[in-house]
C-alpha cells in the first residue's frame, strides 16, 4: 500500500497542464544549477564538468527515488571544505570512493529509518557550521575576485588568508573589473528581470565584457581547467581495497551526516512552502542511490539544494517531473554549449559563490542566537569557530558533544527534590514544600516531592539530598514521584541505593509514579524487592498507610503537627486511619 502510495500518489491527479508547470520550473532550475555545479566543482577542488555530472545524474536520481515531491538536488556550497580537503589530502581518485560509501551509509541510515534521527541535532550546531562553512567558501574566492597569481590553496584557513596576504600585489585589475560586472549583474538581475537566473546573466555579462574588451587578460575556466568536454565520462567503478576503505570512511561519514541533514533541512523546506509531507527516510535512500551512482561517472557528492528547491517550488512545480526535467536541460546544454563555458574568466566564478556564501550564512539567526547569551550561543560559536579554523568534521562531533553536556547539565538542574508537608489551609491538603519548618516536620514520616527526569545527570543530586537530610532515620520515607516523567538505568541504580540502605531500618513508599519509571523498576527488579504494596496512586492513601507504621509511643507528647491526625496521636488517642469520618469528629475535640 505505501509503495503505491509513493509511485503513484505523487502524480495523483498529473495532467498536461500539471507537465507544462513542471517543464517551466524544470528549464528555469536547470539554467540556474549549471553556474552553480561548475563553480562548487572549481571550489572543491576538481573540475568544473565534474559539477556538471553532478548536477546532471544525481539532480535526477534525487527526484526519481527521493521522499520529497519538489526536491532539486545537485553539489552544493555546504560540501565545498570537506570535499576540498579530501581532494587536497587524498586525491581526486579518492574522493570519488569517499563520495561512494557516503552513498552507501545514506541509503543504509534509509533503510534502517534513521532519517528522523537527524532532526534532534540542535540547531545551534547546523547554524554554526553553516555560517562557518559560507565564511570558507567567501574568503576562498577573494584570490580569484582580485585575480591574484602564484596562490597555493591549503587546507587551513588561516593558510589561505596568509597566501591572500602575501600575494596581495599581483591584483589583476581586469580581474576585478571581471568580478564586479559580473557581481552587479548577479545582484540587479533579481529586481529587474525576476523570472532571470541572476548568476547565468553574471556569467554571460562579465564573460562577454572580458573577451570582447580585454582577451587573454584573465584567467579561464579553459585556461586553468582545460576545455569542458560536452560528453558524459565513461562509466568507472573506484578501486575498492580494506586500507582505502579504512582511510576514507570518516570522511564519508562526514559527508553522509552533511547530505542527510541538508537534503532534510531543504525537505522541510519544501513541507513549508507547499503544505506537504516528505518521507525522511526514503529521501535518505534517494540520497543514498544518488551518491553511490554519482561518482560511478566522476561526479562529487550531491545532496538536497534549499534554494534550488525553493526556487523550483516558486516557479510552479507540482511533482518531482520538474527535477528530472531539469537534469535533462544540465544534459542538454553539456551536449550543446559545454566548449562555450571555457572561456567563462574563474573571476566570473567568484561572486557567484561569493553570493551564495552570503545567502547560505544565516546571519540573522546567528545574530539572534548570540543574543540570547544562553548555552546555544556557547554552542553556536564554539562550533563556528572550529569550523572556520579547525575542520568541519572537529566542528561537527565538538558542537554536538557541546550540546549534550550542556543539555544534560541543564535537565539535572531541572530535577527538585524537596521534603513536604500537607497544607491544612488547602481543601484538598495539598502537600507542599513550604509547610516543612524546624518546628513543623514530623519525626517518624519524611515526604519527598521529586520532580523532574531523574537520568544520570541528575541521579547522584538526588540521592544526596535525600540521603544527607535523613540523618535522624525516620521509620517511613515517602517519595512522590508522579512528576518524574523519565528514568534511565543510572537513576533506577540511584534510587535502588536508597530503598536498599532505607529498608535496613525503615520502609519507602512510593506515589503516584509514571508507566516509564515503573517499568524500569519492573525490568531490573526493584519493583518487586520495594514491594507492590508499597507503590500508590495517590499521596493520600500512602500518608494513611505511613500513619499505621508510626511508633505510637514517639507520638506521645509531639508537638510538630505535621498531619491532621498528629494532635490525637500526641494525646494518645488511637486513630484508625481508614475511617476517616470517624476521625474528623475525635479530631474535633482538639
Amino acid at each position: 500500500m505505501e509503495k503505491k502510495s509513493f509511485f503513484t500518489g505523487r502524480y495523483a491527479d498529473y495532467s498536461f497542464q500539471s507537465f507544462k508547470k513542471d517543464l517551466l520550473s524544470g528549464l528555469v532550475v536547470g539554467v540556474i544549477a549549471i553556474p552553480l555545479g561548475m563553480a562548487f566543482a572549481i571550489a572543491s577542488g576538481v573540475n568544473p564538468e565534474y559539477g556538471i555530472y553532478t548536477t546532471l545524474i544525481a539532480g535526477i536520481l534525487i527526484s526519481v527515488f527521493g521522499g520529497s515531491k519538489f526536491q532539486i538536488g545537485g553539489p552544493t556550497g555546504a560540501f565545498i571544505p570537506i570535499l576540498f580537503s579530501i581532494v587536497l589530502t587524498y586525491g581526486y581518485e579518492s574522493l570519488l570512493l569517499a563520495g561512494f560509501l557516503a552513498g552507501i551509509l545514506l541509503f543504509l541510515m534509509g533503510i534502517f529509518k534513521l532519517g528522523s534521527l537527524i532532526k534532534y541535532i540542535p540547531r545551534p550546531v547546523t547554524i554554526g557550521f553553516t555560517s562557518g562553512i559560507a565564511v570558507i567558501i567567501f574568503v576562498g574566492q577573494i584570490a580569484n575576485f582580485l585575480g591574484l597569481s602564484g596562490i597555493e590553496k591549503h587546507e587551513s584557513f588561516l593558510l589561505n588568508v596568509k597566501e591572500i596576504a602575501l600575494h596581495i600585489e599581483t591584483v589583476n585589475f581586469y580581474s576585478v573589473l571581471t568580478a564586479v560586472i559580473c557581481l552587479i549583474a548577479i545582484l540587479l538581475t533579481p529586481k529587474l528581470v525576476p523570472k532571470v537566473p541572476g548568476p547565468l546573466i553574471g556569467l554571460l555579462v562579465s564573460t562577454i565584457a572580458a573577451t570582447v574588451f580585454f582577451p587573454a587578460e584573465v584567467a579561464t575556466i579553459g585556461s586553468a581547467f582545460g576545455e569542458i568536454p560536452n560528453t558524459l565520462p565513461e562509466f568507472r567503478f573506484p578501486e575498492i581495497t580494506l586500507e582505502r576503505i579504512g582511510l576514507l570512511i570518516g570522511p564519508a561519514f562526514v559527508i553522509a551526516m552533511l547530505g542527510g541533514i541538508e537534503s532534510l533541512l531543504s525537505a522541510v523546506v519544501a513541507d513549508g512552502m507547499t503544505n506537504s509531507k516528505h518521507n525522511s527516510n526514503r529521501e535518505l535512500i534517494g540520497q543514498g542511490i544518488a551518491n553511490m551512482v554519482t561518482p560511478l561517472f566522476g561526479g562529487i557528492p550531491a545532496t538536497g539544494a534549499i534554494a534550488r528547491t525553493a526556487t523550483n517550488i516558486k516557479n510552479g512545480a507540482v511533482s518531482p517531473f520538474s527535477g528530472m526535467i531539469h537534469g535533462v536541460v544540465v544534459f542538454l546544454v553539456l551536449l550543446l554549449f559545454a566548449p562555450y563555458a571555457s572561456a567563462i574568466p574563474l573571476a566570473s566564478m567568484a561572486p557567484v559563490l561569493m553570493v551564495v556564501a552570503w545567502n547560505m550564512s544565516e546571519r540573522h539567526v546567528f545574530i539572534n542566537l548570540l543574543k540570547t547569551k544562553t548555552a546555544d550561543s556557547l554552542v553556536l560559536v564554539a562550533t563556528f569557530l572550529l569550523t572556520v579554523f579547525v575542520s568541519l568534521t572537529v566542528a561537527v562531533e565538538v558542537g554536538l558533544l557541546f550540546a549534550v553536556i550542556l543539555f544534560t547539565k541543564q535537565m539535572s538542574e531541572l530535577l527538585v527534590t524537596a521534603k513536604a508537608l500537607p497544607d491544612p489551609n488547602h481543601k484538598d491538603e495539598k502537600v507542599g514544600t513550604h509547610m516543612v519548618t524546624d518546628i513543623h516536620d514530623c519525626p517518624q514520616i519524611s515526604i519527598y516531592n521529586v520532580e523532574g527526569p531523574l537520568f544520570f545527570g541528575s541521579a547522584q543530586a538526588f540521592e544526596q539530598t535525600i540521603m544527607k537530610t535523613i540523618h535522624y532515620k525516620p521509620k517511613v520515607l515517602l517519595l512522590r514521584m508522579g512528576k518524574v516523567p523519565f528514568m534511565d538505568t543510572t537513576g533506577e541504580a540511584y534510587l535502588s541505593s536508597i530503598i536498599k540502605d532505607f529498608s535496613k531500618h525503615g520502609m519507602v513508599l512510593i506515589s503516584g509514579m509514571k508507566p516509564h519509571p515503573i517499568n524500569v523498576m519492573k525490568k531490573t527488579g526493584l519493583y518487586d524487592y520495594t514491594g507492590e504494596d508499597h507503590f500508590f496512586e495517590h499521596t493520600g492513601e500512602a500518608i494513611n498507610f505511613a500513619l499505621e507504621q508510626l511508633d505510637k509511643n514517639k507520638c506521645l507528647g509531639c508537638q510538630h503537627f505535621a498531619f491532621k491526625e498528629c494532635r490525637a496521636l500526641s494525646a494518645g488517642i488511637e486513630i484508625d486511619t481508614a475511617k476517616s469520618g470517624k476521625n474528623e469528629k475525635i479530631l474535633e475535640q482538639f
